[in-house]
Order: C-alpha cells, then sequence, then structure tokens
C-alpha cells in the first residue's frame, strides 16, 4: 500500500542519504521505477505534475494504476506518490483522489500568502496521514527558450515555512529544471548550509537532479538534502533507446511496431537510469 514519505525522508535525514523521487508519465515507467526499487531495496517517490496526471486520465486512475501494480508485482518497499509542484487547487484534488504525498508550490506568491495556503494544506495532511512538501524560492528552467538560472531562498523564509509543520522544503539553491546550461554557476551550498542550520532535522529536497555533478550531489546530502528529484533523465533515457529500436527496423514486417516490444528498450533504459541514481543517492537496501 501506498505511505507518507515521512518515516522513509526522517530515515535518509538521519542515515545522510536521499530517497529519489522519479516522475511517471504512463504504465511502462511506473513499472520500471517500482521493479527497480524492489530489487533493490530502496525506498521510493513516484512524483506526478499536474500536466502527467491530466494525461493519465486524472489522478484517481494514476492512483488505481499505482495501487494495482503495488499488489501485482508485490512491491513490498515503501511507495509514496506523490504530487509535484502542485498548485494549490491541484493538491486538494491529489488528497481526495488518495494520494500518500503532495508539493504545494507556492514559491510564486508573496512569501505571506505562501504561508497561509500551506498552513492551511498542512492540516489537512496531518489529519489523514499524509506527507506535504513546501517550496521557498524557485527552481529554474527553460521556457521558450529562455534558461533561468535558479533562485536561491531566503533561510529566513525557509524556516517560516518549516515551522508550519511541512515534511520535507525545497529550497531553491540555484538548481534547474531540465538541461543545465554551460554556463551554470552550480549549487550555492552557502545557501543551503544556512537553510539547514535554520530548519534543524528538516529533511530537504533537491529539484533537477538531472545533470547535477555528483560530487555536488554527495555535498548536497551531507548539507541536509534527503529527497531528490529526477524527471529529465528517464525522458532522455527513454526517448533514445525508443528512437534507436524504430531506427534499427526491428519487429515491422509490414504489419508496423508491436506497442510492447516498442517500448520495452525505454523501460529497460528507465530501470538502468533509475538504478544508477539510487546507487548514487545511497538509498540502496534502505528500505
Amino acid at each position: 500500500m501506498l505511505v507518507s514519505a515521512k518515516e522513509m525522508l526522517t530515515k535518509a535525514k538521519a542515515g545522510k542519504y536521499a530517497v529519489g523521487q522519479f516522475n511517471i508519465n504512463n504504465l511502462e515507467w511506473t513499472k520500471s521505477i517500482l521493479l527497480t526499487a524492489e530489487e533493490l531495496k530502496s525506498p521510493v517517490i513516484l512524483g506526478v505534475s499536474e500536466g502527467a496526471g491530466k494525461y493519465m486520465c486524472g489522478y484517481k486512475t494514476v492512483v488505481g494504476m499505482v495501487n494495482g501494480m503495488l499488489e501485482e508485482l508485490g512491491i513490498t518497499v515503501p511507495v509514496a506518490l506523490h504530487l509535484d509542484h502542485g498548485s494549490y487547487e491541484g493538491a486538494k484534488a491529489c488528497i481526495e483522489a488518495g494520494f500518500s504525498s503532495i508539493m504545494f508550490d507556492g514559491s510564486h506568491y508573496p512569501i505571506e500568502e505562501n504561508v497561509a495556503k500551506t498552513k492551511e494544506l498542512v492540516a489537512i495532511c496531518e489529519e489523514k496521514g499524509m506527507s506535504i512538501e513546501a517550496e521557498v524560492g524557485s527552481i529554474g528552467g527553460e521556457e521558450d527558450g529562455v534558461v533561468g538560472a535558479g533562485e536561491c531562498a531566503d533561510p529566513e523564509e525557509c524556516k517560516m515555512i518549516a515551522d508550519l509543520g511541512v515534511t520535507m522544503l525545497a529550497a531553491g539553491i540555484g538548481n534547474i529544471h531540465g538541461k543545465y546550461p554551460e554556463n551554470w554557476a552550480g549549487l550555492s551550498f552557502e545557501t543551503l548550509d544556512a537553510v539547514q542550520k535554520l530548519t534543524g532535522d528538516m529533511p530537504l529536497v533537491l529539484h533537477g537532479g538531472t545533470g547535477i555533478p555528483e560530487d555536488m550531489i554527495k555535498k548536497a546530502i551531507s548539507l541536509g538534502v534527503s529527497k531528490i528529484n529526477v524527471n529529465t533523465e528517464c525522458q532522455l533515457s527513454f526517448a533514445d533507446a525508443t528512437r534507436k529500436y524504430i531506427e534499427a527496423g526491428k519487429d515491422q514486417e509490414g504489419k508496423g511496431f508491436d506497442p510492447r516490444k516498442l517500448l520495452a528498450p525505454g523501460a529497460d533504459a528507465i530501470k538502468a537510469t533509475v538504478k544508477e541514481k539510487m546507487e548514487l543517492f545511497g538509498s540502496v537496501g534502505k528500505a
């Protein structure tokens, strides 16, 4: 059954390793991630963006699919189903649909409004035994060809949000969604260290895990990061493996591709990516 991310992240913080959040977009991705987590005996968080939720026919469909897989595949490791970068309305919808964890991204609001909305959602999640992630300092990324540098959070504002009772906190430290530009300045460990000192035992979250050098990942974990999000790397590996399969011209014979065979190389590529990240994060054997 699905669980809150609270216990797995508390253990990760104490053990100085990180739990991976891997975003899902379809059945094949979900199956690959769950099987890899079970094989490596690693706790795992399945992330669902609002866009992916709509693509997969709504949040209730996602919950039904994941719960079915947990049973049919005999998954024994802790699994949290988590809304990624959720709006206020999206967070409430996922609570009703049966998610075990949500992220409310109020970083674009004035801090007072971020606090008010986060406080309300914390109360609801506490009542339902769910975990909740909040964000301070927006995460950079690419939109219409323009690459943002990634904003560093104000440590004092991070403490304000942490004190509301959230389970985990995403603090912008110069990290970026998607590919990192060549002139990226790197993570601000000064900011991360300041946030860690003010938030204490609060598990911290690093978004944009794709493309960050291994030494930076390990240093971030040593400074309190207990959850790392990976999405772009899975997308790239899935697309590349599928492209190569199509270009090889296999399985056509005038009939078109068998969709199960077409998606299999991509699914295997995701397994390899997830395994590599779980080993880097130190979560193998921690279930």
